[in-house]
C-alpha cells in the first residue's frame, strides 16, 4: 500500500468515526433525526467506499451504484435542505414535525434516484445544481458559525467557518477541476474531501451543543425572571 492509499484510508475511516460517532450523539443527546440520520448514511457511503477498495470492486459492482446513490443523495438535498433544518433547531428553535423528517428523507431518496439514473443526461445540469444548492447552505453555515461567535466560542465558532469555505470549495471542484498530477481515480482530491467532510460533521456537532447549552441557559434565566416577576404581583 502506496501513502496516498493510506492516506485515502484514514481519511475514510475518520469520516466513518465522526458519521456514526456524532450521528448517533445526535440522536442520542438531542433526538435530532435529521442530522443524526444524516450523519449515519455519510458514514454508511464511507464505509461503502472503503470495502469498494479493498475488494477492488469495478463499475459493474452493486456498491458503485450505491456508493452513487448515496453520493447524490448527500449533495443534492441530505448536506443541503437536510442539514440546514437540523440546525434550525438550534439557530431558529425550530423543531420540524415527524412528516417534515419524512418529507426532507424522502426528497433526497427521489434526488438521489434521479441522479443515478438520468446521470449521463444531467451531467452538467447536475454539477451546477450541486454547486448552486451547496453555495446557499454555505451562506446558512456562515450565519451558524456567527451564532456560535455571538456567545463568545470563538474558537469553535473559527472552526466551523473554516470547514465551511473549505467544504464550499471542494464542492465547487469536485467536478470542474482535476488536481494536477492527481490519479485517475482522483485519490488527492478524495483525501482532501473525506478529511474535510469528516471535520464539518464534528465541527457541526460542537457548535450545535454549544448553542443547544446557550439556548438552555436563556430559557432557565428567563423562566427565574417570570418567577420573580409573579411573587412580585
Amino acid at each position: 500500500m502506496d501513502v496516498k492509499t493510506a492516506l485515502y484510508a484514514l481519511a475514510d475511516l475518520f469520516m466513518i468515526f465522526a458519521g456514526f460517532t456524532y450521528g448517533w450523539k445526535f440522536i442520542r443527546n438531542y433526538r435530532n433525526y435529521l442530522l443524526g440520520l444524516e450523519w449515519i448514511i455519510v458514514a454508511s457511503s464511507g464505509t461503502n467506499f472503503l470495502v469498494y477498495g479493498l475488494v477492488g470492486a469495478d463499475e459493474t459492482s452493486p456498491m458503485f451504484h450505491l456508493a452513487f446513490f448515496l453520493d447524490a443523495f448527500s449533495r443534492s438535498v441530505g448536506i443541503t435542505l437536510i442539514l440546514v433544518l437540523g440546525l434550525m433547531k438550534v439557530t431558529h428553535r425550530f423543531t420540524p414535525s415527524i412528516a417534515v423528517d419524512v418529507g426532507a428523507f424522502g426528497l433526497a431518496i427521489a434526488g438521489g434516484l434521479v441522479m443515478s439514473f438520468f446521470a449521463a443526461d444531467l451531467d452538467l445540469a447536475a454539477a451546477i445544481f450541486y454547486v448552486a444548492v451547496n453555495a446557499l447552505t454555505t451562506v446558512f453555515l456562515l450565519y451558524f458559525a456567527w451564532r456560535v461567535w455571538r456567545i463568545g466560542a470563538r474558537g469553535t465558532a473559527i472552526t466551523v467557518a473554516a470547514v465551511t469555505i473549505a467544504a464550499a470549495v471542494i464542492a465547487g471542484t469536485y467536478d470542474f477541476y482535476r488536481i494536477p498530477g492527481d490519479d485517475a481515480h482522483h485519490t488527492i482530491f478524495y483525501i482532501l474531501a473525506l478529511t474535510t467532510w469528516a471535520s464539518q460533521m464534528v465541527a457541526y456537532y460542537y457548535g450545535y451543543r454549544l448553542l443547544h447549552e446557550s439556548n438552555e441557559r436563556t430559557a432557565a434565566g428567563q423562566v427565574a425572571v417570570d418567577k420573580v416577576s409573579n411573587r412580585v404581583r
